[in-house]
């Protein structure tokens, strides 16, 4: 970890997640690449058994509140979400390109993500909130749509239609509680 980053794990709080793809370049611009995104998310949540409370996949990064998972810490998610994706996407792109092989071939064309990622602590509900809001009016900021609701890759229909998509939305249930030494 880079000198004077700290991370604050093992406090209960949610984390407000934001990583950029490489460069900041639209990697994720497709909406194939997108839905992978959410199904490679989905996956990790099952895995590391965290909540995720929100969620959005822009063409260029995404945010993500979540809780802290029962398997490990969130960068450990994280890594395993990144690593995930760019997997996948890699092994779609070779597929491709042994069809029809490019003599221009970029050397950063390997790389998917931005070194690290943000982590803010959200620890009052007022936070938890304002987070919410940023990330589910993100498309709509960003011009993509005039609505939240019309961007299929956010928890905002989640929350405003009830609606079951491919990652689980505040499914609290896979946090086991936790088991406080006996006040003397």
């Amino acid at each position: 970890m880079p000198s004077g980053l700290e991370r604050f794990y093992g406090r209960g709080h949610l984390h407000f997640i934001t990583a950029s793809c490489y460069r900041r370049k639209p990697l994720l611009g497709a909406a194939l690449r997108r839905d992978l995104f959410v199904k490679v998310l989905e996956q990790v949540r099952q895995k590391y058994q965290f909540v995720v409370v929100g969620y959005v996949v822009m063409p260029e990064h995404f945010h993500l509140l979540i809780s802290e998972p029962e398997r490990s810490n969130p960068s450990v998610v994280i890594q395993a979400l990144k690593l995930g994706v760019t997997r996948r996407i890699l092994a779609s792109r070779k597929r491709r390109e042994s069809r029809s092989p490019s003599l221009w071939q970029d050397s950063s064309s390997h790389r998917i993500w931005q070194a690290r990622f943000y982590d803010y602590n959200v620890w009052s509900g007022r936070k938890r909130v304002e987070k919410l809001r940023y990330i589910h009016r993100n498309p709509v900021r960003r011009g993509l749509v005039e609505s939240p609701g019309q961007w299929r890759w956010s928890s905002f229909r989640a929350y405003a239609c009830e609606e079951n998509g491919v990652v689980r939305v505040n499914d609290w249930s896979v946090l086991k509680p936790k088991r406080r030494a006996p006040v003397e």
